[in-house]
Parts: structure tokens; C-alpha cells; sequence
């Protein structure tokens, strides 16, 4: 599958974005083949199991300039860089506790000119700044990921949505988030915005920082 599944749901980028998006295929395979961040079966998906799936979270908010995002357990850069793309006027951080991962990230956002993203090598708790949203891509359970992340927040918001967290998960999350003992939950599916089987029973799950 091709970077067009993106450009289709994307229709308005710029010469640049899409050069950006067309370069993710070579740079990943290129990567993926000396340090295995995303599964072997799953290279050939990179666009819409990876890229596209990622580019959800676009379907729920449109990130401000200069807005600042942090993407927690990035592992090879995802949703951060698909996001970053699309957004260049905001500022990305993607922090993942295996070094390995992160050089990728950092080697594929190097290759495709990416200005607006910072890479490192750390847990989430060991970040010390403020940002307006985290983004993480089912990294754990959401009453173990809450606590990394709950003082890292900027008190003003600015966007339509209070500043927060933007998960993406998979599957029956009932039980899950009844045991977050989180406030203020909602669940969207994916498969209202990208008709693709594969994302039948996806969320980006949102929930202000609390």
C-alpha cells in the first residue's frame, strides 16, 4: 500500500508534506532492516497501519502553531512523526526509554528535513517542560500511564479541545477505563473517519489533563 492512502483522507498538503510522507516508506524499510522497530509482516502496512493510523488523532483535533506535544513510547516515531509532518508549525517531542528507537526516529526526521521535532532517549517522567498535549499510541494500560504524564501540562489551553491526553487503542476499553479512574472520557472511533477494515475497533481516546 502506498503513501496515496494518506494523500486521499489528506487532500490539502503542501509539495513538501507529501514529499515528506512519500520519503517515510524507503527511510523505514532502510531503518527497519538494521534496528526492528516495527514488526517484519508489518513494514509492507507501514502507511496504514502505521502512518495513517497515526494521522487519527488529525481527524479529532488540528494542533496549533506553537503548540507543544509530547509523544510518549514513540518507539520508532509513531504517531510523532506522521503527526509533526503534518503539522510544521507545531513542536513535537517524542521521548522513548530504548535508545535504539530513538535513533531512527531521529536518522528518519534528519532524512526528511523535519524542523519541528525533537527526539530523546529518556522515560516520560524524566522530561522536564510543560506541553498542551500528549499523544502515545498503546503504550500500557491508562491507570498506569496517567501518573508519567499527569504533571506535565500547560494550565492555559488554547485549542477547541482543553489541553490533554489523545490515546490511540484498540479493542473493548470499557473495563480499562472504568479502572483509570479518569474524568471526562471520550472514546472516537476511528472507523468514522478511514473506512479501511483495519480500523474497525480503533479509538483516539481523549481525556483533559485532570
Amino acid at each position: 500500500m502506498t503513501s496515496d492512502i494518506i494523500f486521499q483522507y489528506f487532500p490539502d498538503l503542501s509539495v513538501n508534506q507529501k514529499k515528506q510522507f512519500n520519503q517515510l516508506e524507503e527511510q523505514y524499510k532502510h531503518w527497519n532492516s538494521q534496528i526492528n522497530v516495527i514488526s517484519r509482516k508489518d513494514i509492507d502496512k507501514l502507511y496504514l497501519h502505521h502512518v495513517l493510523h497515526s494521522l487519527a488523532i488529525a481527524k479529532v483535533i488540528s494542533f496549533l502553531p506553537n503548540e507543544k506535544i509530547l509523544d510518549v513510547g514513540t518507539g520508532g516515531g509513531f504517531p510523532g512523526i506522521p503527526l509533526a509532518i503534518l503539522f510544521p508549525e507545531t513542536q513535537f517531542h517524542l521521548v522513548d526509554s530504548i535508545g535504539k528507537k530513538i535513533k531512527v526516529v531521529n536518522e528518519v526526521s534528519k532524512a526528511i528535513e523535519l524542523t519541528n521535532l525533537v527526539a530523546t532517549h529518556a522515560r516520560a517522567e524524566q522530561i522536564n517542560d510543560q506541553f498542551d498535549f500528549v499523544i502515545s499510541r498503546a503504550v500500557t494500560q491508562l491507570k498506569d500511564f496517567y501518573p508519567w504524564i499527569r504533571d506535565k501540562f500547560n494550565s492555559k489551553s488554547t485549542n477547541q479541545l482543553k489541553n490533554g491526553v489523545l490515546y490511540l487503542k484498540g479493542g473493548d476499553l470499557t473495563e480499562e477505563l472504568k479502572q483509570s479512574g479518569l474524568k471526562n472520557i471520550t472514546q472516537y472511533p476511528v472507523k468514522d473517519y478511514f473506512k479501511e477494515d483495519y480500523f474497525e475497533t480503533k479509538f483516539v481516546i481523549y481525556f483533559p489533563a485532570q
